[in-house]
C-alpha cells in the first residue's frame, strides 16, 4: 500500500497532538484508572479526528479505510494503551454500522455528536456468557407499541462508565440466531441503564470497563440501526475492521518496545560489557524487528485489499491473530532484557506487557481467529 503526502500529514498531525495533549497526562491517568474522554474526544473532534472515514454531511471527511489505519498504527504512540483502545471504540467499533446502515435522523442524533467529540460511545455485544460467541448473547430487546423494552446486561464494555450512548446488540425476535439480532443506540443516561461495576484490570488501567445492566429500558424503535434482524450480519461487517484497527495499533507499539528496549541495554552494563554487546540479546531483538515487519506487511496488504472492496475477513483474522500473539512475544522478550527494572511497575516495557496482554483476548480471541481462518482454508473438523 503506497502511502500518500495526505497520510502522512495525518500521521504528523495526530502524532503532534499525542505529544502535546495526551502523552504529559497518562501517568496520572494511569493512576486514577480512567482517563477524560470528554475532554479528549471533544479537542479530537475540533481536529477532525474521529470522523475520517465517516459521511461528510455528518462532520466527517469521506476518506477511505487506509486513513483509519494511519490514525491507528499513529495512536501507538501514546504512552498507554487504554486511551488509544477508547478512541478505537470511538472511531471504528461503536460507529460504523451506524454510518452505513442507520437512518438520516439516527446519524443526526448519535453519529453527528460523536464525530464531533461531544458524545462518548461504547459497543454493547459481549456479555458474561457469550464474548467470542456472538450468536449466543441473550440482552432481549422485545417490542411494545412503538418502543424496545430491553432486559439483559452487558459486560467488558470500553468507555461504558463515560458513554454518552451505547450501540447495542439484542435478540430482537425469537428466530434463528444468527437472524434474531438487531443494533439499537441506546442513550445510556435512560430509566432502568445501570452502570452496575467498574472493573479492575491486568493493563488497559485508564480505560473505564464497566457491567452494565438493562432492567425494563425503553427506547423508541426508531432508534434500531437498519433493519430488524440484521444485527448479526451487521456487527460480523463491523469485526473485520475492528480486527484490522487493533493489528494496526500494535505496530507502534511493538516497535517502541524494541526501540526502547535497545537504548536501555545499550547502557546498561554487565559483566564488563553492555547487555546489547550479548549475542543472543540483539540477535532475540533482531528476530522481534522481523516479526513487527512481517505483521507491518500484513497489515498494509490487507487494508489495500479492503479499500479495493475484497472480502478481508481471512487476512484480518491473521493479522489480529498475529498481533496478539507479538504483543505477547516481544513485550516479554523486551522485558527480559531489562532485568530487575523490567518487573517494576513504572517501567514503560512492563506496562506494554500488561496492557499488551488483552490482543489475545478482546475483540476476538486468538482461537476464535485461528477457527476463521481454518474455516477460510476449508480444514474445519468434519468438512472435506
Amino acid at each position: 500500500m503506497q502511502l500518500t503526502h495526505e497520510h502522512e500529514e495525518l500521521r504528523r498531525n495526530l502524532r503532534r497532538f499525542i505529544e502535546n495533549e495526551i502523552n504529559p497526562h497518562v501517568d496520572e491517568w494511569e493512576a486514577a484508572e480512567q482517563f477524560p474522554a470528554h475532554e479528549v474526544f471533544a479537542k479530537m473532534g475540533k481536529l477532525g479526528f474521529l470522523g475520517l472515514t465517516k459521511p461528510v454531511e455528518y462532520g466527517g471527511s469521506g476518506l477511505d479505510w487506509s486513513y483509519a489505519m494511519v490514525m491507528a498504527e499513529t495512536l501507538g504512540h501514546i504512552r498507554a494503551g487504554g486511551v488509544a483502545m477508547a478512541i478505537g471504540v470511538q472511531t471504528d467499533m461503536a460507529t460504523p454500522a451506524l454510518a452505513r446502515h442507520g437512518s438520516d435522523e439516527l446519524k443526526r442524533e448519535f453519529l453527528a455528536p460523536s464525530i464531533a467529540g461531544e458524545y462518548v460511545a461504547c459497543i454493547g455485544v459481549s456479555e458474561p456468557g457469550a464474548g467470542s460467541d456472538v450468536a449466543s448473547i441473550r440482552t432481549v430487546a422485545r417490542k411494545d407499541g412503538g418502543d424496545y423494552v430491553i432486559n439483559g446486561g452487558k459486560m467488558w464494555i470500553t468507555n461504558s462508565v463515560q458513554a454518552d450512548w451505547m450501540c447495542l446488540l439484542a435478540n430482537t425476535s425469537d428466530g434463528p440466531p444468527h437472524r434474531n439480532k438487531s443494533l439499537i443506540c441506546l442513550p445510556m443516561k435512560t430509566k432502568g441503564v445501570t452502570i452496575a461495576k467498574k472493573l479492575k484490570k491486568i493493563g488497559m488501567w485508564c480505560s473505564d470497563t464497566g457491567v452494565i445492566h438493562f432492567d425494563d429500558v425503553r427506547v423508541p424503535q426508531r432508534y434500531r440501526i437498519g433493519d430488524e434482524g440484521m444485527g448479526f450480519v451487521y456487527q460480523m461487517e463491523q469485526f473485520q475492521e475492528e480486527r484490522l484497527w487493533a493489528a494496526a495499533s500494535k505496530l507502534q507499539g511493538l516497535q517502541r518496545c524494541i526501540d526502547e528496549t535497545i537504548a536501555y541495554a545499550r547502557e546498561r552494563r554487565l559483566f564488563g560489557s553492555t547487555v546489547l554487546d550479548q549475542q543472543w540479546v540483539h540477535y532475540k531483538l533482531a528476530e522481534c524487528q522481523t516479526e513487527v515487519e512481517c505483521l507491518r506487511s500484513l497489515v498494509y496488504r490487507a487494508v489495500d485489499a479492503h479499500v479495493r472492496g475484497e472480502d478481508v475477513t481471512m487476512l484480518a483474522s491473521m493479522a489480529k491473530l498475529k498481533a496478539g500473539r507479538l504483543a505477547r512475544s516481544v513485550a516479554d522478550t523486551c522485558l527480559q532484557f531489562w532485568g530487575g527494572m523490567g518487573y517494576t511497575w513504572d517501567n514503560p516495557v512492563s506496562r506494554a506487557w500488561r496492557d499488551g496482554r488483552l490482543a489475545s483476548i478482546g475483540g476476538g480471541a486468538d482461537e476464535g481467529m485461528l477457527a476463521i481462518i481454518c474455516k477460510h482454508m476449508g480444514i474445519l473438523p468434519g468438512r472435506k
